[in-house]
């Protein structure tokens, strides 16, 4: 392998893992500012080591080994001023025993590293704004540009809530724990909306060369999954996980065998996972038993709902879907939320109806710079044959979009804007 292989797989390696060493280094120095530091730390360890040696056969147990010695490192420089080696050693042995390996069994009845890591990077200590950039940074392993993406603001104002939020855990001395009773309650609207925005970095990677991110996607599941077992009488957990299970079921069907993206009207539902649309139908049949089918994600899982039911593009209920969306936009109001309703306004009543409504967000102040935006618009242009519109708006999505397998896609439309 070439460096520049190295360097890749490394990254890919860091991605997957970086979350779980984080939350396993977390336990042991309780400071989650200073977990990242040394989890960071051994990744520099291996983009020196790793192109002489090679990649580990398991890499992410590589990391957090060196990761560990880093901290236990740490722990010894910040107690060895007033006390004996000896006594350290034996506090250590001790901590070790309270603190398993990432790979070993629950020691409780929730029992998560990751989870527990979620809840810190929720606590109420912190602005809403704040513990969700934290927590995609920390679960995520996404950069500040990836989360001001996903949130659509400056990409200096995620990185100021990034360190700002961990200053204020250390000085709050926040423990490492998941909250019980009330303060669970408080906090789970804030890691619903985190697992969420990491799901979908891993659903549609907002920059790369890849598509998806599935290692994330699974992330999300599990934690999703994992907080259904723990509220099963929450609603909106059961709305989440239908939702991110149906969701979840067309990733083989997402792109081709070269890696391309297949857009959700092109793909093969045979490729769909019957599985795991059982598993969302199932959970938003819970929501509907609890009486919450007007929470936010019980909403979007009913309109992923209207896709897994249908047979083909044509057997959809696009009028059902854009009535969704607009009950959406009652309960959750937001200009996403309306571009997504104008799509699908558009497929129920035809282009025309849907490109109105998007031309009334073209000003609408957060949707600047959003991709989607004039890719939507440019979607409909086309419809209604006004094609050289069209492309000039496909090539202004491509000139924004960070992900490369979407850039290529929005200039190969653009470019069939100009075929009769």
């Amino acid at each position: 392998m070439t460096a520049t292989d190295i360097h890749g797989a490394i990254d890919a390696v860091w991605r997957i893992e970086s979350a779980r060493i984080i939350a396993g280094l977390t336990r042991i120095v309780h400071d989650v500012g200073v977990a990242e530091e040394l989890a960071q730390d051994a990744l520099v360890t291996a983009l020196e080591k790793w192109p002489e040696s090679g990649i580990p056969d398991n890499p992410g147990a590589w990391l957090m080994a060196t990761a560990k010695h880093r901290a236990i490192d740490y722990l010894r420089r910040g107690t060895l001023i007033d006390r004996k080696h000896e006594d350290l050693g034996r506090e250590m042995a001790e901590r070790e025993m309270q603190v398993p390996d990432l790979a070993s069994a629950m020691d409780d009845n929730i029992g998560d590293d990751l989870l527990r890591l979620v809840f810190i990077a929720c606590h109420p200590v912190l602005s809403t704004d704040a513990q969700v950039a934290l927590t995609l940074r920390l679960l995520g392993g996404l950069t500040t540009d990836e989360i001001a993406r996903a949130y659509v603001v400056p990409e200096a104002t995620i990185a100021q809530r990034i360190v700002r939020a961990k200053r204020t855990l250390t000085e709050a001395r926040v423990p490492f724990e998941v909250p019980r009773g009330i303060d669970f309650t408080a906090r789970l609207s804030s890691v619903l909306q985190v697992i969420y925005l990491v799901f979908n970095e891993g659903y549609s990677a907002t920059s790369g060369d890849d598509w998806m991110r599935p290692a994330l996607c699974e992330d999300a599941l599990r934690l999703g999954r994992i907080l259904a077992e723990l509220v099963p009488t929450e609603p909106e957990i059961h709305g989440l996980v239908a939702l991110m299970e149906i969701q979840a079921s067309r990733t083989k069907a997402r792109i081709d065998e070269s890696g391309e993206p297949i857009l959700l009207l092109d793909q093969d539902r045979g490729r769909w996972d019957q599985l795991l649309i059982r598993r969302g139908l199932a959970a938003l049949d819970r929501v509907e038993k609890l009486g919450g089918t007007r929470g936010a994600y019980a909403i979007q899982a009913a309109i992923a709902a209207c896709h897994a039911r249908a047979g083909s593009r044509d057997e959809t209920d696009w009028e059902r879907i854009a009535s969704l969306y607009a009950t959406l936009a009652e309960v959750a109001p937001s200009p996403i939320v309306d571009l997504n309703r104008a799509v699908a306004v558009g497929m129920a009543y035809g282009p025309a109806a849907g490109l109105e409504l998007v031309d009334a967000l073209r000003d609408e102040p957060a949707l600047r710079g959003y991709h989607l935006l004039p890719g939507v618009r440019a979607d409909l242009l086309f419809k209604v044959g006004r094609r050289d519109e069209a492309r000039a708006e496909f090539e202004l999505a491509a000139s924004i979009t960070q992900n490369a397998r979407e850039r290529n896609l929005l200039l190969e439309r653009a470019r069939a804007c100009g075929e009769k």
